[in-house]
């Protein structure tokens, strides 16, 4: 990063942002809410009713799940801004929508709320920071990547990679905390303590939890009135397809070769949030994810400023903050091949570490 990011401060970069923009609508926000659900429900509504659930229509039940997954994906943006508060002023409503909209998507609301508020207050942080992070290329395990590039050839190392962050990779991160901070190891945001929640966490994580079961029942009285085929095509295709969208963009907003991260000798917040990057979603998928994609370095300096007003918003971030702005022009394909390909990072000097070129 250049000298500029010592001159600059939050307070300038929030000064340059018209302050109605920070301002919560939450009739505008559920028309978001109404948009992603509605819109969801009537593929679903679609697929029961005239796709048949037989072999030989398999092509379009995988149609049918990218298609519904990649619009729900939408639900799940929007319960991520309720976990940064961005819904409502009164902070419960925000806990509220927020865990309804989560917990139909089995995700733990309140304990993937702390894991993702920990992300963001030390982003990029080489130790600390919370999901995605790399490993060094000289640790046992950035040997391990490395021999198995060496082996596989780069184009099928990346392309398991890409397997790994899209089928594997939530799952694994909620129940073993693979990819997050080295610092704290094994983790579950299913179990309370562990390194990354405390014992004060008890309620809230045994509440998601809760909120996990009911969900999961429901899906098996389903099962019972009908088949699990049919739980599997209109239910679990879309939700895998949702997991995909959640870790593909996570993993690409935090890793690219042009992107530093900061051991504790160079690490601020400022650095780490300004440390993002915006790629180049197509703009249907975009506009299906509610921007999240594209205006990702403004939500991490403030991730309470509502989607709506998220790409105005940006257009002042990027006039105060130049060239400290991170975004890929690529498509959004050659982008995850590329940072796939990557192993590790390595010192670059000052606390500075990036990852090495192949």
């Amino acid at each position: 990063m250049s000298k500029k990011d010592l001159e600059i401060t939050v307070g300038q970069i929030r000064k340059a942002i018209p302050q109605h923009l920070f301002q919560k609508n939450e009739f505008r926000f559920l028309v978001s809410v109404g948009q992603a659900v509605s819109c969801t429900l009537l593929l679903t509504y679609l697929a029961y009713n005239y796709i048949p659930l037989t072999w030989l229509a398999l092509p379009i039940w995988v149609a049918y799940a990218f298609l519904t997954g990649t619009v729900a994906t939408g639900i799940w943006v929007l319960g991520h801004e309720c976990g940064h508060f961005a819904f409502s002023d009164i902070r419960w409503l925000n806990d509220v929508l927020g865990f309804i909209l989560h917990e139909a998507l089995l995700v733990p609301y309140y304990s993937w709320q702390h894991s993702h508020a920990l992300h963001h207050a030390k982003t990029n942080h080489l130790t600390e920071g919370e999901t995605h992070n790399p490993v060094i290329i000289d640790s046992k395990m950035g040997k391990i990547y490395q021999k198995m590039k060496d082996i596989l050839g780069v184009e099928s190392f990346a392309c398991v990679q890409i397997f790994n962050i899209a089928v594997l990779g939530w799952p694994l991160y909620l129940l073993l905390g693979v990819t997050g901070g080295s610092a704290r190891g094994f983790t579950s945001h299913f179990i309370v303590p562990n390194k990354l929640f405390p014992p004060k966490m008890l309620v809230k994580v045994t509440a998601s939890n809760l909120g996990l079961c009911l969900v999961i029942y429901g899906l098996y009285k389903w099962y019972q009135a009908t088949s699990f085929a049919e739980v599997m095509a209109l239910y679990i295709g879309p939700y895998l397809v949702v997991n995909m969208w959640l870790t593909i963009i996570t993993f690409l907003q935090h890793t690219d070769i042009d992107v530093p991260h900061f051991d504790e000798t160079a690490w601020t917040w400022l650095k780490g949030a300004l440390c993002t990057i915006d790629r180049n979603y197509p703009l249907w998928i975009d506009a299906l994810h509610f921007e999240i994609g594209t205006t990702h370095v403004v939500h991490h300096v403030f991730s309470e400023l509502p989607h709506y007003n998220a790409r105005e918003a940006n257009v002042y971030v990027k006039q105060v903050i130049g060239d400290l702005y991170n975004q890929d022009a690529k498509n959004l394909w050659t982008s995850l091949y590329n940072s796939a390909s990557l192993v590790g990072v390595e010192h670059k000097g000052n606390g500075i570490w990036k990852f090495a070129k192949a």
